[in-house]
């Protein structure tokens, strides 16, 4: 008789998937195949508690390498001849007085081949590498080009009428979705209470990654390469590096230590990568090719823009009844990403349609929770807008169209840290209060192989192929498998960053803790397994009744030190594998942002006070981490709300302010008092990723918050002192 197999559990997981430098989030099916358990969130000994970053002193003495710090025998430095055309052919490019310059040793003329067009002002025509990146600038320069200018479109206004130049020779306008019942939204709206009928703006954001984009290309003509790459993804630049130097993928080598920031932007080598490996290939000596920060605004990608139109109706209780919307997403040559509306809120009846609109700007990338930003702060300031006109409490407008009782327990949480109760119930006092809602996946990935290792003499190591973009990757890393084996964080050494090491994801989607967390678990679970059968015996026990606790491992009143136990391994110690375990991941997140603003009647300016965000995250892994995760998406936030945005010169199609000194970012006089705040009520035993959703509700908070300070409802972004202004006079005209 053939026994039948339990079925085994599936669940569903939501993994990052990057196409054409655009990451999307797509939801998958797995198997839940036993194993390890993280045990209650509230009995660890290490984890779910504030743990200092392992690689601090590292960074704060400045030891740490980062891909900008490489300096290898014989270097080349390379740059890059950018188009300062917005859309033009490229007719003729004179490398001849650059190639007679001393010191350079190699160029590559992107239109050798001919009908070059290049679509966006920075585009890549060309690129030099030379003994010294003074040289390097000055071949540039050398570099003759000659352009045939062509018309161009940098704005979606303009973009979407039928007499724009083409962006593509199948048109501006690209259909992505198209979703519900149009004329049973129209007839609901005609029967609702209220109707608001607005326009909602996003400009194109830029990433501002403290380190710019860039590789140095170790490859001197033999049959190997070493990549030392500022990217979000060890294994995600081998394939391309390997095609541009002729090399099989195997004999390519990526190296990242340290890296500084991508938020989205560092998927793949990219072309300045390209331009580094085909120059390295032709000098036949490493290149380091680090893009400029002009480079870096002009080229290296963006977080795309959004234009969303929204007619919406509720009842006099407060129910979202019906909401039309018709989205754009800004990618410039890219689709750009934007979240469907109406967002999380349930509404009886919607209908919606999003179309990338094309123009000739640089192709937007993933940024911090690409698309859903945008969508927030559209739908949130949608929301206040219908509250307000229903004479609702905002916060209980939201509420009563938010189905998961998560976000009422988290709205009731912030409400109360914010102090909800003090807030204006009219607009204009001077100050005010806002709030707004988000949610993410950051679920993890089957793709993390991990190692770890214990030798004789008691020292332990973990290794995988991952990278640590900043967020603290290598700590919790030890710290998991510190507390597995009883030890302290100091006990476990980490070797990540290199592609020669065991298998890992890109740090995209939030997904880095929830993929990797999981498999260093696994890892460590089984080198204490393998560690009990051999120590067993000596203590008169079972394998499965040792405890590895506070360097002991002990049974029934015996015990051995941890290096006492280690002396009796085999000489080649124990070697333990792991790989993902979908009971050790969870998916879905929910976050909400409350925000305190004072705004001055007079000069227009916005001053953020107070903002509040709390977050569920399953498994706190660093307590310390996560918050500062929190803070650092309130600050981003707080930015895109107040600050920032690309400026665009639509008849030269030139962009305005790239540089920081025109593209103003948050700095020290503009943050305020920030509360991050760690929702241990989510009882789920399991790793979520957390970056990307701190992001998404503070900006809409801050704009709500500007309403209920002064009555005007700016709905383009960023809120800056002139619109403030206009919107009083407007106020005063009406009066």
């Amino acid at each position: 008789m053939i026994q039948q197999q339990p079925a085994k559990k599936k669940r569903k997981v939501l993994v990052p998937r990057v196409e054409n430098g655009i990451e999307r989030m797509v939801e998958i099916e797995v198997e839940d195949e036993g194993g390890p358990s993280w045990g209650p969130n509230n009995a660890h000994k290490l984890l779910n508690h504030h743990l200092v970053r392992v690689d601090g002193p590292v960074k704060v003495t400045g030891i740490a390498a980062y891909t900008y710090d490489r300096h290898l025998p014989g270097m080349l430095y390379g740059r890059i001849l950018r188009s300062p055309h917005a859309h033009a052919r490229v007719v003729r490019v004179d490398t001849s007085q650059a190639q007679r310059m001393p010191g350079v040793r190699a160029i590559v003329n992107l239109a050798e081949r001919g009908n070059y067009v290049v679509r966006f002002m920075g585009d890549p025509v060309a690129a030099v590498a030379a003994t010294t990146p003074e040289i390097a600038e000055d071949a540039i320069r050398a570099i003759k080009v000659e352009y045939e200018e062509l018309p161009h479109v940098v704005r979606a206004d303009e973009a979407i009428k039928p007499d724009a130049p083409k962006v593509f020779p199948e048109g501006n306008l690209e259909e992505k979705e198209r979703r519900g019942d149009l004329a049973k939204v129209e007839a609901e709206l005609a029967r609702c209470d209220v109707i608001v009928e607005a326009e909602y703006r996003t400009p194109t954001h830029h990433h501002a990654c403290l380190e710019t984009h860039g590789h140095v290309v170790d490859y001197r003509g033999g049959d190997r390469a070493v990549i030392y790459a500022s990217t979000q993804g060890t294994f995600t630049i081998l394939s391309d590096a390997a095609k541009e130097l002729g090399l099989p993928q195997s004999a390519v080598v990526s190296i990242v230590e340290h890296m500084g920031g991508g938020f989205g932007s560092k998927f793949g080598i990219g072309i300045e990568g390209k331009l580094a490996c085909q120059l390295a290939k032709q000098a036949r000596a490493p290149v380091k090719l680090m893009l400029t920060r002009k480079d870096e605004f002009l080229l290296a990608g963006n977080g795309p823009g959004s234009w969303q139109r929204f007619k919406a109706g509720a009842t006099r209780d407060g129910t979202l009844v019906a909401l039309r919307a018709t989205q754009y997403q800004m990618g410039g040559l890219g689709d750009g990403s934007l979240a469907g509306q109406p967002y999380i809120y349930t509404a009886r009846h919607f209908y919606r349609e999003r179309i990338a609109v094309h123009t000739h700007e640089d192709a937007a990338r993933a940024m911090r929770a690409p698309g859903h930003p945008q969508a927030s702060f559209a739908i949130e300031s949608l929301m206040d807008e219908l509250a307000y006109k229903l004479g609702m409490d905002p916060l209980e407008f939201r509420k009563k169209n938010l189905r998961d009782p998560v976000y009422h327990r988290q709205l009731d949480r912030g409400a109360r840290e914010i102090g909800w109760q003090r807030r204006p119930k009219e607009p204009g006092t001077g100050r005010g209060m806002g709030c707004a809602v988000g949610t993410w996946g950051g679920g993890g990935a089957p793709q993390c192989k991990v190692t770890v290792q214990i030798a004789r003499d008691g020292t332990v190591g973990v290794a995988v192929g991952t990278q640590d973009i900043g967020t603290g990757t290598r700590t919790f890393t030890r710290a998991i498998v510190a507390e597995e084996l009883g030890l302290n964080i100091r006990d476990v050494v980490e070797r990540i960053g290199d592609s020669r090491l065991g298998a890992a994801n890109a740090s995209g989607g939030s997904t880095t803790a929830a993929s990797l967390a999981p498999a260093v678990k696994d890892a460590a679970y089984n080198a204490r397994m393998q560690m009990a059968q051999v120590i067993a015996p000596l203590l008169g026990a079972k394998p499965e009744e040792l405890q590895f606790a506070d360097g002991k491992v002990s049974s029934g009143g015996k015990s051995l030190t941890w290096r006492q136990a280690c002396a009796a391994l085999p000489p080649a110690g124990i070697t333990a594998q792991g790989e993902w375990k979908a009971n050790l991941a969870a998916s879905g997140v929910h976050g909400v942002c409350f925000a305190e603003v004072e705004v001055d009647m007079e000069t227009g300016h916005v001053r953020p006070i107070k903002m509040v965000h709390v977050q569920d995250v399953g498994l706190p892994l660093n307590r310390l981490a996560i918050e500062s995760q929190l803070i650092g998406g309130m600050i981003q936030s707080l930015s895109m709300a107040l600050l920032e945005g690309r400026v665009m010169d639509a008849r030269l199609g030139v962009q305005l302010n790239p540089h920081f000194g025109d593209y103003k970012l948050a700095g020290t006089f503009e943050i305020p008092e920030m509360i991050p705040i760690i929702d241990d009520e989510d009882p789920r035993q399991a790793v979520i990723g957390v970056g990307e959703p701190a992001h998404i509700p503070g900006g809409s908070a801050i704009a709500n918050a500007v309403f209920n300070a002064c009555g005007v409802r700016v709905r383009e972004l960023p809120i800056t002192p002139d619109k403030i202004l206009q919107g009083l006079a407007e106020q005063r005209r009406r009066a």
